[in-house]
Protein backbone atom coordinates (compact mmCIF):
# COMPACT_ATOMS: atom_id res chain seq x y z
CA UNK A 1 0.00 0.00 0.00
CA UNK A 2 1.33 3.35 -0.53
CA UNK A 3 -0.18 6.94 -0.72
CA UNK A 4 0.60 10.97 -0.59
CA UNK A 5 -0.66 14.12 0.36
CA UNK A 6 0.46 17.57 -0.57
CA UNK A 7 -0.68 20.89 1.39
CA UNK A 8 -0.28 24.35 -0.29
CA UNK A 9 -0.94 26.72 2.93
CA UNK A 10 -3.41 27.06 5.46
CA UNK A 11 -5.56 30.04 6.30
CA UNK A 12 -7.04 30.22 2.79
CA UNK A 13 -9.07 32.82 1.55
CA UNK A 14 -12.43 33.26 2.77
CA UNK A 15 -14.50 31.67 0.12
CA UNK A 16 -16.07 34.93 -0.78
CA UNK A 17 -12.93 36.27 -1.82
CA UNK A 18 -11.88 33.73 -3.78
CA UNK A 19 -13.55 33.41 -7.48
CA UNK A 20 -14.28 30.66 -9.37
CA UNK A 21 -11.29 31.25 -11.59
CA UNK A 22 -9.51 31.49 -9.00
CA UNK A 23 -10.19 28.43 -7.07
CA UNK A 24 -9.54 26.17 -10.81
CA UNK A 25 -5.99 27.49 -10.73
CA UNK A 26 -5.45 26.02 -7.09
CA UNK A 27 -6.74 23.01 -8.02
CA UNK A 28 -5.22 22.50 -10.96
CA UNK A 29 -1.70 22.91 -9.22
CA UNK A 30 -2.74 20.62 -6.38
CA UNK A 31 -3.74 18.13 -8.95
CA UNK A 32 -0.46 18.69 -11.38
CA UNK A 33 1.64 18.02 -8.38
CA UNK A 34 -0.21 15.13 -6.59
CA UNK A 35 -0.33 13.19 -10.05
CA UNK A 36 3.66 13.54 -10.60
CA UNK A 37 4.66 12.88 -6.93
CA UNK A 38 2.26 10.03 -7.12
CA UNK A 39 3.07 8.86 -10.22
CA UNK A 40 6.50 7.64 -9.26
CA UNK A 41 5.08 5.90 -6.34
CA UNK A 42 2.96 3.83 -8.73
CA UNK A 43 6.13 3.13 -10.88
CA UNK A 44 7.68 1.71 -7.79
CA UNK A 45 9.90 5.01 -7.02
CA UNK A 46 10.58 6.15 -3.38
CA UNK A 47 8.91 8.02 -1.03
CA UNK A 48 11.66 10.80 -1.06
CA UNK A 49 11.65 10.79 -4.65
CA UNK A 50 7.61 11.52 -4.69
CA UNK A 51 8.06 14.33 -2.10
CA UNK A 52 10.56 15.78 -3.51
CA UNK A 53 8.80 16.37 -6.80
CA UNK A 54 5.59 17.05 -6.14
CA UNK A 55 7.35 19.82 -4.02
CA UNK A 56 8.95 21.02 -6.43
CA UNK A 57 6.25 21.74 -8.60
CA UNK A 58 4.68 23.63 -6.27
CA UNK A 59 7.61 25.61 -6.09
CA UNK A 60 7.44 26.52 -9.66
CA UNK A 61 4.19 27.53 -9.47
CA UNK A 62 3.44 31.10 -9.16
CA UNK A 63 0.46 30.90 -6.92
CA UNK A 64 2.08 29.36 -3.84
CA UNK A 65 4.60 30.89 -1.22
CA UNK A 66 7.58 29.02 -2.21
CA UNK A 67 10.43 29.14 -4.47
CA UNK A 68 8.99 31.32 -7.55
CA UNK A 69 5.82 32.89 -6.10
CA UNK A 70 7.42 33.56 -2.45
CA UNK A 71 6.57 36.42 -0.61
CA UNK A 72 8.75 39.37 0.63
CA UNK A 73 10.43 40.63 3.10
CA UNK A 74 10.32 44.13 4.34
CA UNK A 75 13.75 45.03 2.43
CA UNK A 76 11.66 43.60 -0.37
CA UNK A 77 14.15 40.17 -1.37
CA UNK A 78 12.88 36.70 -1.39
CA UNK A 79 14.81 34.48 1.35
CA UNK A 80 13.66 30.62 0.86
CA UNK A 81 13.35 27.57 3.31
CA UNK A 82 13.00 23.88 2.77
CA UNK A 83 13.72 20.91 4.54
CA UNK A 84 13.40 17.26 3.07
CA UNK A 85 13.29 14.02 6.21
CA UNK A 86 13.53 10.52 5.34
CA UNK A 87 11.71 8.01 7.71
CA UNK A 88 13.50 5.25 7.41
CA UNK A 89 16.59 6.34 8.35
CA UNK A 90 15.85 9.67 10.23
CA UNK A 91 18.50 11.31 7.93
CA UNK A 92 17.38 14.82 7.24
CA UNK A 93 18.28 17.97 5.34
CA UNK A 94 17.10 21.80 5.49
CA UNK A 95 17.81 25.23 3.93
CA UNK A 96 17.54 28.75 4.75
CA UNK A 97 17.21 32.10 3.77
CA UNK A 98 18.39 31.23 0.25
CA UNK A 99 17.78 34.02 -2.22
CA UNK A 100 18.84 32.24 -5.80
CA UNK A 101 18.24 28.95 -5.60
CA UNK A 102 15.16 28.11 -8.08
CA UNK A 103 14.34 24.61 -6.23
CA UNK A 104 14.96 25.00 -2.55
CA UNK A 105 13.67 21.59 -1.53
CA UNK A 106 16.05 20.14 -4.09
CA UNK A 107 19.20 21.56 -2.50
CA UNK A 108 17.75 20.82 1.26
CA UNK A 109 17.58 17.13 -0.22
CA UNK A 110 21.34 17.35 -1.55
CA UNK A 111 22.23 18.64 1.87
CA UNK A 112 21.06 15.35 3.45
CA UNK A 113 22.39 12.85 0.78
CA UNK A 114 25.88 14.74 -0.07
CA UNK A 115 26.80 16.49 2.75
CA UNK A 116 27.44 15.76 7.01
CA UNK A 117 25.10 18.36 7.41
CA UNK A 118 21.15 18.66 8.51
CA UNK A 119 21.16 22.65 7.71
CA UNK A 120 22.60 25.07 5.74
CA UNK A 121 22.04 28.68 5.87
CA UNK A 122 22.08 31.97 3.12
CA UNK A 123 25.36 32.34 1.56
CA UNK A 124 27.04 29.00 2.67
CA UNK A 125 23.85 27.50 1.44
CA UNK A 126 24.43 28.57 -1.81
CA UNK A 127 27.97 27.96 -1.82
CA UNK A 128 27.37 24.31 -1.07
CA UNK A 129 25.12 24.71 -4.44
CA UNK A 130 27.26 26.21 -6.43
CA UNK A 131 30.07 22.93 -5.44
CA UNK A 132 27.30 20.65 -6.52
CA UNK A 133 26.53 21.92 -9.61
CA UNK A 134 23.26 24.11 -8.65
CA UNK A 135 22.92 26.64 -11.08
CA UNK A 136 22.04 29.95 -9.32
CA UNK A 137 19.09 32.25 -10.54
CA UNK A 138 19.11 35.88 -10.41
CA UNK A 139 16.62 37.42 -7.79
CA UNK A 140 14.32 38.99 -10.16
CA UNK A 141 13.16 34.88 -10.88
CA UNK A 142 10.62 35.24 -7.54
CA UNK A 143 9.41 38.54 -8.28
CA UNK A 144 5.88 37.84 -8.77
CA UNK A 145 3.03 41.16 -9.39
CA UNK A 146 0.65 39.88 -6.58
CA UNK A 147 3.21 39.28 -4.06
CA UNK A 148 4.66 42.57 -4.50
CA UNK A 149 1.81 44.83 -4.11
CA UNK A 150 1.03 42.71 -1.01
CA UNK A 151 3.92 43.72 0.57
CA UNK A 152 3.17 47.57 -0.30
CA UNK A 153 -0.36 47.06 1.03
CA UNK A 154 1.67 45.97 4.17
CA UNK A 155 4.23 48.92 4.58
CA UNK A 156 1.19 51.46 3.50
CA UNK A 157 -0.47 50.47 6.63
CA UNK A 158 -3.25 47.65 5.72
CA UNK A 159 -4.90 46.72 8.51
CA UNK A 160 -6.97 44.32 6.69
CA UNK A 161 -3.66 42.41 5.35
CA UNK A 162 -2.13 40.46 8.02
CA UNK A 163 1.48 39.11 7.13
CA UNK A 164 0.45 35.87 9.15
CA UNK A 165 -2.24 35.48 6.80
CA UNK A 166 -0.32 35.83 3.82
CA UNK A 167 2.49 33.68 4.93
CA UNK A 168 0.13 31.04 5.61
CA UNK A 169 -1.75 31.39 2.14
CA UNK A 170 0.81 28.96 0.11
CA UNK A 171 3.81 27.42 2.02
CA UNK A 172 3.97 24.08 0.16
CA UNK A 173 5.01 20.45 1.17
CA UNK A 174 4.13 16.83 0.98
CA UNK A 175 4.44 13.50 2.63
CA UNK A 176 4.46 9.99 1.11
CA UNK A 177 5.02 6.24 1.99
CA UNK A 178 6.02 4.01 -0.73
CA UNK A 179 5.77 0.62 -2.03
CA UNK A 180 8.53 -0.02 0.00
CA UNK A 181 6.79 1.00 3.49
CA UNK A 182 9.66 3.90 3.49
CA UNK A 183 7.92 7.10 4.54
CA UNK A 184 9.53 10.74 3.73
CA UNK A 185 8.30 14.70 4.70
CA UNK A 186 9.46 17.84 2.74
CA UNK A 187 8.62 21.49 3.48
CA UNK A 188 8.76 24.70 1.27
CA UNK A 189 8.20 27.90 2.33
CA UNK A 190 9.07 32.22 1.60
CA UNK A 191 8.18 32.74 5.03
CA UNK A 192 6.49 35.95 6.32
CA UNK A 193 5.40 39.12 4.49
CA UNK A 194 7.67 41.81 5.30
CA UNK A 195 9.66 39.89 7.59
CA UNK A 196 12.96 41.11 9.03
CA UNK A 197 16.23 40.24 10.81
CA UNK A 198 16.25 36.75 8.13
CA UNK A 199 13.69 35.24 10.29
CA UNK A 200 13.15 31.81 10.08
CA UNK A 201 9.77 30.01 10.78
CA UNK A 202 8.99 26.47 11.04
CA UNK A 203 9.28 25.16 7.75
CA UNK A 204 13.26 23.80 7.66
CA UNK A 205 13.13 23.17 11.15
CA UNK A 206 13.09 19.49 12.11
CA UNK A 207 10.60 18.25 14.34
CA UNK A 208 8.64 22.00 13.90
CA UNK A 209 7.82 22.03 10.47
CA UNK A 210 8.81 18.93 9.22
CA UNK A 211 9.43 15.39 10.18
CA UNK A 212 9.09 11.79 9.20
CA UNK A 213 9.78 8.18 10.93
CA UNK A 214 8.71 4.62 9.81
CA UNK A 215 7.55 3.88 13.36
CA UNK A 216 5.17 6.70 13.12
CA UNK A 217 4.36 9.14 10.45
CA UNK A 218 5.46 11.61 8.32
CA UNK A 219 4.53 15.17 8.85
CA UNK A 220 4.56 18.66 6.90
CA UNK A 221 3.16 21.74 8.28
CA UNK A 222 1.99 24.90 7.52
CA UNK A 223 1.19 27.97 9.50
CA UNK A 224 2.13 30.74 12.05
CA UNK A 225 5.57 29.08 12.33
CA UNK A 226 7.01 30.67 15.61
CA UNK A 227 4.10 28.93 17.20
CA UNK A 228 4.26 26.05 15.49
CA UNK A 229 8.41 25.63 16.44
CA UNK A 230 7.89 26.34 20.18
CA UNK A 231 4.97 23.05 19.79
CA UNK A 232 7.17 21.21 17.82
CA UNK A 233 4.23 20.21 16.04
CA UNK A 234 5.95 17.82 13.51
CA UNK A 235 7.25 15.57 15.86
CA UNK A 236 4.55 15.96 18.64
CA UNK A 237 2.14 14.02 16.63
CA UNK A 238 4.86 11.75 15.37
CA UNK A 239 5.58 10.75 19.46
CA UNK A 240 1.93 11.20 20.26
CA UNK A 241 1.51 8.12 17.80
CA UNK A 242 4.82 6.32 18.45
CA UNK A 243 5.19 6.21 22.77
CA UNK A 244 1.26 7.50 23.16
CA UNK A 245 -0.57 5.00 21.24
CA UNK A 246 -2.92 7.56 19.85
CA UNK A 247 -3.82 6.55 15.80
CA UNK A 248 -2.25 8.98 12.88
CA UNK A 249 -5.66 10.82 13.18
CA UNK A 250 -5.98 11.39 16.87
CA UNK A 251 -2.39 12.46 17.58
CA UNK A 252 -3.36 15.22 14.38
CA UNK A 253 -6.57 16.50 15.67
CA UNK A 254 -4.95 16.95 19.17
CA UNK A 255 -2.01 19.25 18.27
CA UNK A 256 -3.71 21.21 15.61
CA UNK A 257 -7.15 21.73 17.28
CA UNK A 258 -6.55 22.09 21.08
CA UNK A 259 -2.74 22.25 21.49
CA UNK A 260 -2.18 25.24 18.65
CA UNK A 261 -5.24 27.00 19.40
CA UNK A 262 -4.06 27.07 22.96
CA UNK A 263 -0.63 28.99 22.11
CA UNK A 264 -2.86 31.40 19.58
CA UNK A 265 -1.23 29.53 16.83
CA UNK A 266 -3.02 28.84 13.05
CA UNK A 267 -2.93 26.66 10.58
CA UNK A 268 -2.69 22.73 9.42
CA UNK A 269 -0.95 19.80 8.76
CA UNK A 270 -1.03 16.74 6.31
CA UNK A 271 0.57 13.56 7.88
CA UNK A 272 0.81 9.89 6.60
CA UNK A 273 1.54 6.68 8.75
CA UNK A 274 3.13 3.51 7.59
CA UNK A 275 -0.69 1.65 6.78
CA UNK A 276 -1.12 4.80 4.20
CA UNK A 277 -3.65 6.21 6.54
CA UNK A 278 -3.94 9.92 6.13
CA UNK A 279 -4.54 13.04 8.44
CA UNK A 280 -5.29 16.68 7.11
CA UNK A 281 -6.26 19.06 9.38
CA UNK A 282 -5.93 23.31 10.06
CA UNK A 283 -7.71 25.35 12.09
CA UNK A 284 -8.20 28.25 9.59
CA UNK A 285 -10.82 28.79 7.22
CA UNK A 286 -9.38 26.19 4.58
CA UNK A 287 -6.43 24.87 3.75
CA UNK A 288 -4.92 23.91 0.06
CA UNK A 289 -4.41 20.18 -0.30
CA UNK A 290 -4.95 17.01 -2.23
CA UNK A 291 -4.23 12.86 -1.44
CA UNK A 292 -4.10 10.06 -2.81
CA UNK A 293 -4.19 6.28 -1.86
CA UNK A 294 -3.17 3.00 -4.12
CA UNK A 295 -6.56 1.85 -5.45
CA UNK A 296 -8.11 5.68 -4.95
CA UNK A 297 -8.61 8.38 -7.21
CA UNK A 298 -7.00 12.04 -5.83
CA UNK A 299 -8.76 14.26 -3.30
CA UNK A 300 -8.32 18.07 -4.09
CA UNK A 301 -9.85 20.08 -1.51
CA UNK A 302 -9.32 24.22 -0.37
CA UNK A 303 -12.22 24.60 2.08
CA UNK A 304 -14.03 22.58 4.37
Amino acid sequence: MYGMAIHGGAGALPRAEMSLEGEDKYRAGLSEAIDAGFGLLECGGSSLDAVTRAVMLLEDNPLFNAARGAVFTLEGRNELDAAIMDGETLRAGAVCGVTHIKNPVELARAVMDKSQYVMLVGAGAEEFASSQGFSLVPESYFHTPERWRQLERILAGDLGLSPLTISHIGTVGAVALDARGRLAAATSTGGMTGKRYQRVGDSPIIGAGTYADDRSCAVSATGHGEIFIRAAVAHDICARMRFGGRSIGAAVREVVLEELPALGGEGGVIAIDANAAIAIEFNSEGMFRASRVQGEEAKIAIYR
